[in-house]
C-alpha cells in the first residue's frame, strides 16, 4: 500500500521514495547537503542521517597494487568481492608490456597518473618485492601495507595466497572500524 496512516497524518511511501531518490542523485553528483536541504525543504541533518543509514562501508579506502602475480585473476576476484575500489595487479608479462609499450615521457606520465590515483586512497596494499615495497613507502605519504612475495628483482610470477590477502584486508577494516567507534 502506498499510503500509511500515522495518527492524524497520511504518509505517501511513493513521495518519500521519490524525494530520497532525488537526494541521493544530487549527492552522488557532488551537490552539498545544505544546498539539497534548501532546494527540497528538508533539514540538512536528515540528509546526513539518510546517508549514514544507507552506508555500506565505513573506514579507509583501500587500493591494492601488486606484481608479478601468478594467480592474478583469483586475487582480482577476491579484491572485487571485498569492495576494493582500485587494483593494479599484473603478471610478469603484463609488467614488461606496460614498460615496453610506452616510451620516455609517456611511460613517466602513466606512472605519475597511477601514483596520483593511489595517493587518493587511505591505505595502499603493495604485493611485491622487498625493494618495490620500500620504494612505494618512500613515495606515498599514506599508510602502506607491504606483502612481500620475494627478494628484488623478481623475474617470474609468484603465487599469492588469497587467504593472506584476506587476512590483511580484514585487519585493515577492523582497525578502521575500531577507530570509527572511538
Amino acid at each position: 500500500m502506498d499510503l500509511i496512516r500515522i495518527g492524524e497524518k497520511i504518509i505517501s511511501r511513493r513521495k518519500m521514495a521519490r524525494i530520497i531518490d532525488q537526494i541521493l542523485e544530487m549527492r552522488s553528483t557532488g551537490v552539498a547537503q545544505q544546498e539539497i536541504a534548501n532546494r527540497l525543504g528538508v533539514d540538512r541533518t536528515f540528509i546526513s542521517r539518510l546517508e549514514n543509514l544507507g552506508e555500506v562501508r565505513k573506514g579507509n579506502r583501500i587500493a591494492v597494487v601488486g606484481f608479478p602475480i601468478k594467480n592474478k585473476d583469483e586475487i582480482l576476484d577476491l579484491l572485487h568481492r571485498e569492495g576494493i575500489e582500485f587494483t593494479l595487479i599484473m603478471t610478469e608479462t603484463e609488467r614488461w608490456d606496460f614498460v615496453k609499450k610506452s616510451k620516455g615521457i609517456e611511460l613517466f606520465n602513466k606512472i605519475m597518473n597511477v601514483l596520483a590515483e593511489v595517493r587518493s586512497f587511505d591505505v595502499i596494499i603493495v604485493i611485491g618485492s622487498n625493494q618495490r615495497i620500500k620504494v612505494i613507502e618512500a613515495i606515498i605519504d599514506k599508510e602502506v601495507v607491504g606483502f612481500e612475495i620475494g627478494e628484488s628483482p623478481i623475474e617470474e610470477d609468484k603465487y599469492v595466497d588469497p587467504m593472506k590477502v584476506l587476512d590483511i584486508l580484514s585487519a585493515i577494516k577492523a582497525k578502521a572500524f575500531r577507530e570509527a567507534i572511538k
